[in-house]
């Protein structure tokens, strides 16, 4: 049985060119960065060159760039440092952020008493503008702005200038999880109205475990994690020398071929709409999914019209793999957070979420072989 592989946004499968680099790096660098002999001066160069690498592809300066071991990482160094250090008292944020952001904040006000607002969505997942300036002009405490780029399960892309605009109009911080976008569009963070971003290396056929973390300046950010004092002075730690030198390979590939690549995958999307529009009458695209222009071009949400918690598990008898929501959540099915949000209770327990998620390594074959068992399944269903 041919496996079909439509999960990409939980991850991807590494370049061969990536697992080539780490390989040489693994034979040739194997000195701890942190020391000061020939062995650990090669290895620290080999980081720096990452860093400078990453920070020319995004239009900073490498000191703004923070390796971490994920997106995770990233985000819980940014939030929780922020009210640590940065005296924030108040968050901003969104009830749809990746659970890493949400449990994060709803930590950080009950442990921290931080004060937490959220901004309004509609149905179909977009931001209040409005309500974000209502939220800015109501108080004068230290605030942080947390709003994701792109929507890991509804793949809506959020207007973060037009949010960073409002942010610095009213003396506000911003931080954005860009783990779904950056390393899938050109973007140059000097240039968005933004303080903090986060990135992960194993979303754009990096390896997991290593991800990496923007942070300007001129914000004065200071450590989550102490102890030898690495990434200057902002997370301690030996570095994941290998990983890094993949990370890095997977964002200079995934840029240089982004055109390309945005292509071939936009269109595999478009042939999935249509594909599925066609199979499965009264098919749900959620929150912008459809929309090319305002969602993630390699991320597509459906629901499907019947209830069916076994799904996962029927398609992987055909060896076909997607998610059925999240893939954050330590391996467990659970309703979708951020549907619960938008839709009403009885559209959720009478429909059947998926996330289907396409890179270069798919062909508009293994969309048919989806399209084909959704709609086998839809028409058992239907009887």
């Amino acid at each position: 049985m041919s496996k079909v592989y439509l999960d990409n946004a939980a991850t991807t499968r590494m370049h061969d060119e990536v697992i080539d680099v780490m390989v040489k790096g693994m034979k040739i660098n194997f000195g701890n960065p942190s020391s000061t002999h020939f062995f650990g001066r090669e290895s620290k160069a080999a980081i720096e060159n990452v860093r400078k690498v990453i920070a020319r592809l995004t239009g900073v300066s490498s000191a703004e760039i923070i390796f971490t071991s994920c997106g995770t990482e990233a985000n819980n160094l940014i939030l929780r440092s922020c009210v640590e250090y940065l005296n924030v008292k108040r968050i901003i944020t969104t009830r749809i952020e990746h659970s890493c952001v949400q449990e994060t904040v709803n930590s950080l006000e009950e442990n921290q008493h931080i004060r937490i607002d959220y901004v309004r969505i509609n149905e179909k997942g977009e931001i209040d503008l409005t309500h974000l300036e209502e939220l800015l002009q109501n108080s004068d405490e230290k605030t942080l702005v947390s709003i994701m780029h792109g929507n890991n399960e509804i793949a809506n892309l959020n207007p973060i200038i037009e949010i960073g605009n409002l942010a610095r109009e009213h003396q506000a911080l911003f931080h954005s999880d860009m783990v779904q976008t950056l390393g899938h569009y050109e973007i140059n963070l000097e240039e968005l109205p933004l303080d903090f971003a986060s990135s992960s290396a194993h979303k754009y056929h990096g390896p997991k475990g290593v991800g990496f973390a923007y942070i300007k300046k001129s914000t004065a950010l200071k450590a989550q994690i102490t102890g030898g004092g690495q990434e200057r002075n902002l997370r301690s730690g030996t570095e994941n020398l290998h990983g890094i030198l993949g990370m890095g390979k997977a964002f200079e590939m995934a840029i240089d071929h982004l055109e390309d690549k945005t292509s071939y995958v936009s269109n595999l999307k478009a042939y999935a709409i249509s594909k599925l529009s066609e199979a499965v009458p009264n098919i749900r695209f959620n929150g912008l999914s459809e929309n090319p222009e305002k969602s993630l071009f390699a991320v597509l949400s459906i629901s499907l019209p019947f209830k069916d918690d076994l799904i996962g598990f029927e398609l992987e008898l055909r060896g076909i793999a997607v998610s059925q929501g999240s893939a954050c959540q330590s391996g467990a099915v659970q309703k979708s957070r951020v549907l619960t949000e938008i839709y009403p209770q009885e559209f959720i327990n009478s429909t059947t979420p998926l996330r289907i998620s396409f890179s270069k390594y798919n062909s508009e074959k293994d969309i048919d072989t989806l399209v084909t068992a959704l709609s086998e399944i839809a028409q058992k269903h239907s009887k």
